[in-house]
């Protein structure tokens, strides 16, 4: 089987991204996992500290999510692991349920890993991938902002060489602002240094691991010239070793406090998985997000039992993996084995790391997830979803991070529904020359049939906005009356209707033939809405013979023909 070969027709091999691999394959994915490795590995470091987590941590949750996906996942170049997305949301409450760096800390972390890797590997189960399209572009944009506003901020006494803050956005405001005669210049050199030549290297090419070699630049000058007494602060000594399998053990008290973090932390987690996969799913296969949420969610499971924290997919490391070459998942297993050896033999190495070094990198990843030119484009494009996407900024960088994501999330879902209520009926014209009917604009003049009312529904018809529906045409119903003597529901947008709809139909049926109108619907050419119209018994009521393909064709059909006699009483389900 080669790469370009249809995928395998069991649905549930495991190890499916591996499959079909050739020599040639192994050799690309060899030098994208090393480039990965690369990238990966300053990476999860600074992850790892803006979890409150020792670097190895960060290893540890690398090894487990790549080893995970290439297990249970199915796309060929999706890199998962430790996230600066997600890390924010839940290091501020597991600092609030133990303390940072202790036994029961990295046990609290842990558990929620199981909990989220459980929530998404079932939602996959349970195809559940649509979940992850519940928060809007704007929404999105706006939470990215004030993550990276987050990170912003709590980096900056690193890179200034001040101690590390905590508590509210606020409070560390105020001790920066305090401690600003403090700053240590040597340390603000190497952070922004760090920054400035990570992001020159990304502009060059994504290939070149600018953070690595930014990172070891600092620690070798850090060691040469003493800058540790001249009050540079180094990570000092890493524990080496291995992961071992264990079951995290904390008591009740500690887990139900996890449960609302664990949902929000899950859907980011969904959101930006399924983002990714749609985005690198290459020319072989086709987008599976059910699975891939699968992967990353046991992903997340083994790096609960590896005693780390939940993980995430990456697009930025994903896009590494794409460009250097990567063809399936031994890129990630190679590079997850590098940095395996690095966490067992290598600790030693990263003793002389500036602090302010890995300040700088998430400063970086701050930066590339603040994205201001999509800010920009809402703002020309639409004004309204502008002020959505900054105030959901605005509630994750003034309230609790989980509390601002979930607002957020409540907002997006509270925008769609409104989207949907504001749908209403509209009036269709007949586009001259052809057998078009189209929706009435200025810019499309159109023509009417004598003696024919037209309209259109351009939304699911559903409890939210049927109401509406049935004022908007028993208005023009009660307005032509007399003078047309035909009815036409232009439905083709008309997607699906439940059964607060089935009933408000039913009154605008008994409306039209009361005032002396035929009724009939066109184009109703959802699968759903026609097994709605036969579930709720409307297409008994219209007749299948008031059931048409086309506008035309049922006012050539229907024209002329005499009125359906109105329903003997009115639909009491909506009285």
């Amino acid at each position: 089987m080669t790469e370009n070969a249809a995928p395998l027709k069991r649905p549930w091999p495991l190890f499916r991204p591996l499959s079909g691999t050739t020599a040639a394959g192994l050799g690309a994915d060899l030098i994208a996992g090393l480039t990965l490795a690369a990238i990966a590995v300053p990476e999860q470091m600074a992850t790892a500290r803006l979890g409150g987590f020792a670097p190895q941590i960060g290893f540890f949750a690398f090894v487990a999510a790549s080893i995970g996906f290439a297990v249970f996942g199915a796309n060929r170049q999706l890199s998962a692991g430790g996230d600066s997305t997600i890390t924010p949301i839940f290091a501020g409450s597991l600092a609030a349920l133990a303390v940072v760096g202790s036994p029961q800390f990295a046990s609290v972390a842990a558990i929620l890993a199981l909990m989220v890797g459980a929530l998404v590997a079932i939602s996959g189960l349970l195809k559940l991938g649509w979940i992850a399209d519940l928060l809007s572009a704007p929404v999105i944009t706006g939470f990215l902002a004030g993550i990276a506003l987050h990170i912003g901020l709590s980096q900056a006494p690193a890179v200034l060489g001040l101690p590390e803050g905590s508590g509210t956005v606020y409070r560390r405001l105020a001790e920066l602002w305090s401690g600003a005669g403090a700053i240590n210049p040597i340390s603000m050199a190497i952070g922004l240094g760090v920054l400035v030549i990570t992001i020159a290297s990304e502009k060059l090419s994504a290939r070149i691991p600018g953070a690595l070699i930014a990172l070891v630049g600092a620690s070798v000058a850090t060691s040469a010239f003493g800058l540790e007494r001249r009050g540079v602060a180094v990570l000092g000594q890493v524990p080496g070793g291995v992961p071992r399998l264990s079951l995290p053990l904390v008591g009740f008290e500690h887990i139900l406090p996890l449960v609302g973090l664990a949902f929000i932390v899950s859907l980011v987690v969904m959101v930006q998985t399924a983002a990714t996969t749609r985005s690198f799913s290459g020319q072989s296969q086709s987008p599976d997000v059910d699975r891939d949420f699968v992967g990353v969610g046991m992903a997340s499971i083994l790096a609960g039992l590896f005693g780390a924290f939940p993980v995430n997919a990456s697009p930025p490391r994903t896009a590494i993996v794409a460009e250097t070459g990567g063809r399936s998942q031994f890129a990630g297993l190679t590079a997850a084995a590098g940095i395996l050896l690095l966490a067992a033999f290598g600790t030693g190495l990263l003793a002389n790391v500036p602090v302010a070094a890995l300040g700088g990198i998430l400063l970086f990843v701050a930066k590339r997830i603040f994205h201001l030119r999509t800010f920009a484009d809402i703002l020309r494009q639409s004004p309204a979803e502008f002020a959505l996407a900054l105030l959901t900024t605005l509630l994750i960088v003034v309230l609790p991070i989980q509390t601002g994501v979930a607002i957020g999330i409540f907002m997006s879902l509270a925008h769609g529904v409104f989207t949907t209520t504001r749908a209403r009926p509209i009036p269709f014209e007949h586009v001259p020359g052809t057998t078009v009917w189209w929706p009435v604009t200025s810019t499309c003049p159109g023509e009417t049939e004598p003696g024919v009312l037209v309209m259109g529904f351009q939304a699911p018809l559903s409890f939210l906005n049927a109401y509406d529906f049935r004022g908007g045409v028993t208005q023009a119903i009660t307005r032509d009356a007399g003078a047309s003597r035909l009815f036409v529901l232009e439905a083709s947008s008309i997607i699906e209707i439940d059964f607060t709809a089935s009933s408000i139909l039913r009154d605008v049926i008994a409306a039209a033939r009361g005032a002396g109108m035929d009724f009939a619907v066109a184009r109703l050419e959802s699968v759903r809405a026609q097994a709605a119209f036969e579930r709720f018994g409307l297409s008994e009521l219209l007749g299948q013979d008031h059931i048409f393909r086309s506008v035309d064709a049922a006012i050539r059909a229907l024209k002329g023909a005499p009125a359906t006699a109105p329903l003997a009483e009115p639909n009491p389900k909506t009285e």
